[in-house]
């Protein structure tokens, strides 16, 4: 375990990005014995119309680590995930893999749980996803369907999906990762679209609302943070189907950033275009990687790199009147998908394995207490 509270101080007193009419932060407060003050968490500063959460880390590359898995049996973090957040997401436990592992079988104990785990502790879910190209079965991938055998899979889980869960998840990411990067739809890797066209996005929404007409549907992806080809292309879609009367509420921003890359400055002109079509926005699974070496430490410069990254975004969110949502991709390193899926970046969470909190947590925090000059039990 790393433990670096005093340069986490020496970074937020000296390099967090802050509105200039903003009071200079104090340094964090020396480590708190065990137990976790209600007052001193980000749900507790968050705004009252903005959900703050964090995805709940499980199935995907977890089944393939070394430890068991996080939200089952690591009290410590399932006590930090309470504490901290009034929203959350399943990592991987709703996806397609997952969730469906057999045409016939699906596996929701471990969503059950984690819903179950919300109502107790007064949190809403984000319900992600149910169309995407990625991390789909064998059986669905490598089968031998006809194209209305296929619709018919597809109604078949979006509406047992989102009908057992209906009243209980707040948002869908309906349609997750659709077009490429330079903004045409994916019709060679998502084979929903492959298979049955354009219009089937359509239906998908049409069948979530069926099955709970009171969550909120998004379109969800990366590498739509700024004014670009990939978002233009949501900014006409969405217009588009709206006026064939698809039920479509929301777009969502991933945000998965990288340090080495500068931050998308766009950010909040992007979500307020989306905003003046009448749409709520998110930010879904924001973290920010950095380039660590494996047995070394981020230094001060990028922890405090790290930290305006987050700062900003998150303050893009607050500018913007129905950016209702802001969920971090895992709050500590300990399970953060990153390091497994990008050779030679990693930290890119707001805690360290220990739980001990970075410059980009202390960033995070004093961002909604100013946004929430009237703070209150959440």
């Amino acid at each position: 375990m790393k433990v670096r509270t005093s340069l986490a101080a020496a970074v937020l007193a000296s390099a967090i990005l802050l509105p200039s009419a903003a009071p200079t932060l104090a340094a964090p407060p020396a480590p708190r014995p065990p137990g976790i003050e209600k007052q001193d968490t980000l749900r507790w500063v968050a705004p009252k119309d903005l959900r703050i959460g964090s995805a709940v880390a499980g199935g995907g590359h977890h089944e393939t680590q070394a430890y068991p898995d996080p939200f089952t049996y690591d009290q410590p973090y399932r006590e930090r995930l309470a504490a901290e957040f009034n929203s959350v997401s399943p990592e991987n436990q709703l996806k397609w893999e997952f969730v469906h592992p057999e045409q016939d079988t699906y596996r929701f104990a471990e969503m059950d749980a984690i819903v179950q785990f919300a109502q107790a502790n007064k949190q809403v879910v984000r319900g992600h996803t149910l169309f995407w190209h990625s991390q789909n079965p064998e059986w669905l991938e490598e089968g031998d369907f006809t194209k209305e055998e296929l619709r018919a899979i597809l109604k078949d889980h979006i509406q047992t999906v989102v009908g057992r869960y209906a009243g209980k998840i707040q948002q869908w990411d309906v349609a997750n990762e659709i077009f490429n990067d330079n903004g045409t739809l994916r019709t060679t890797d998502n084979i929903w679209i492959r298979e049955l066209g354009p219009d089937i996005i359509a239906d998908a929404f049409r069948w979530a609302h069926e099955a709970d007409p009171k969550a909120k549907l998004f379109f969800n992806d990366y590498g739509v943070e700024g004014l670009n080809a990939k978002s233009n292309a949501y900014l006409e879609l969405i217009p588009r189907l709206q006026a064939q009367g698809v039920p479509i509420d929301g777009f969502a921003i991933q945000g998965h950033l990288s340090t080495r890359y500068g931050f998308p400055g766009d950010l909040r002109a992007n979500l307020q275009r989306f905003d003046d079509l009448g749409l709520e926005t998110a930010i879904t699974e924001i973290d920010v990687r950095m380039d660590v070496v494996a047995g070394t430490e981020p230094t001060a410069a990028q922890l405090a790199q790290q930290a305006s990254y987050y700062q900003r975004a998150l303050e893009a969110c607050v500018a913007v009147d129905e950016c209702n949502s802001f969920t971090i991709w895992g709050f500590t390193d300990t399970y953060s998908w990153v390091p497994v899926f990008f050779s030679g970046e990693g930290e890119a969470t707001v805690m360290e394995e220990d739980f001990t909190r970075k410059p980009a947590y202390y960033a995070l925090q004093t961002t909604l207490e100013q946004a929430s000059p009237g703070r209150g039990n959440r």
